[in-house]
């Protein structure tokens, strides 16, 4: 698409932002929306101290009604702009997964794999009053059944020793160097994703060249993966400090 920026960080509102882009023009979107944990007040450990946990206003909505008509206009947007054959990968927990899905059949797309992101290094339940939540869910999908849409099946046997690649995935999360901090020495944004996770979706199922759209960009993880690999990108982030 000549006429289409790509590398760059659009600000705004994803779902507008989205609907002025040209329709049929991106060839994968990885989309990591908010997802509205509704945890009602502080996380607190066992001994009082505070637990740096995901109460950002981006992620507050009003019901559960609020939360879908949100999901259903920015998928609507989304499935818009993506090529016949271009595919849409979809990040959640427990806490919205579920609903995500259901969206996602309601309004045509075709599931390929739910893939489970097994976290090396998950947070413990401090109150323990349910099982570590030691996993996300990732929901990758076509714009409908006969799409045909890119699979880089041999990169990814590569990646698993000559095996055919499992659906459950054992990675780290964001620590260390590559978590992002402020001068204040807290994290910069609370659900920062590791570049190890996004480096495999975009081997997956993109070629060097395509372009990648993430319109939840936060500090821009997908971003600098593309550059590495090859593939350009748009980010789009209402959010101007992230």
């Amino acid at each position: 698409m000549q006429n289409l920026k790509t590398n760059v960080i659009m600000h705004g509102d994803s779902i507008a932002l989205m609907n002025s882009l040209p329709e049929k023009s991106v060839d994968m979107i990885f989309a990591d929306p908010p997802y509205n944990m509704q945890l009602g007040g502080s996380l607190l450990r066992p001994d009082n101290s505070l637990v740096d946990a995901v109460d950002d206003d981006w992620d507050k909505f009003a019901d559960f009604k609020a939360y879908d008509d949100f999901t259903i206009a920015w998928m609507k947007a989304a499935k818009r702009v993506l090529k016949d054959n271009g595919t849409l990968w979809v990040i959640g927990s427990y806490h919205n997964i579920f609903r995500v899905g259901n969206t996602l059949q309601n309004l045509g797309f075709w599931v390929l794999n739910d893939i489970v992101w097994v976290k090396a290094n998950p947070m413990p339940n401090f109150n323990g009053t349910r099982f570590c939540n030691a996993h996300e869910t990732l929901i990758w999908c076509s714009k409908g059944p006969q799409a045909k849409y890119t699979f880089n099946y041999e990169a990814m046997k590569m990646f698993n020793d000559d095996k055919q690649m499992r659906s459950d995935w054992l990675l780290p999360i964001c620590q260390k160097g590559e978590r992002l901090k402020g001068s204040d020495g807290k994290k910069l944004h609370t659900t920062q994703k590791p570049e190890s996770l996004l480096y495999r979706i975009l081997m997956t199922c993109t070629r060097p060249g395509d372009i990648v759209l993430d319109p939840f960009f936060g500090t821009g993880t997908t971003g600098a993966v593309a550059k590495k690999l090859g593939r350009r990108f748009i980010g789009m982030e209402r959010d101007e400090t992230y």
